[in-house]
């Protein structure tokens, strides 16, 4: 009986942890609909306390990031974090939609001319 109590409390704790980060996630987006990037920070790091355990998250809420940052016109970090994107995650739909970002800032001018800063040297 105690090794099923122990069990339904881990399982519990599990999807406790899944329902917080997307909880948080859901609140990122929104606030970042509202134009709150201060707030979208906050809930993103929130949301990366909680995926240990799903890492597949990550890619996700940095291209959020990045926007924030873009948003903000911090536009170096802004392209720090979608190389990152594209280094760590090259074959995901984020890393697709990071780069798809690098090249409009660069087409805006908002990128460092002639520096070119890889995540791996960081």
């Amino acid at each position: 009986m105690r090794s099923l109590l122990l069990l339904t409390v881990a399982v519990l704790l599990c999807g406790c942890t899944r329902f917080m980060a997307d909880y948080h996630l859901d609140n990122a987006y929104r606030y970042y609909s509202q134009g709150n990037c201060n707030q979208v920070s906050l809930e993103l790091s929130q949301a990366e306390r909680q995926i240990r355990a799903r890492p597949y998250l990550q890619p996700e809420i940095s291209l959020l990031r990045g926007q924030c940052l873009e948003r903000d016109n911090m536009f170096v970090d802004a392209e720090q974090t979608y190389q990152f994107i594209v280094s760590r995650y090259p074959g995901s739909e984020y890393a697709y939609r990071a780069k798809a970002r690098l090249n409009t800032l660069e087409q805006l001018g908002h990128l460092r001319r002639g520096v070119k800063v890889s995540a791996q040297a960081l």
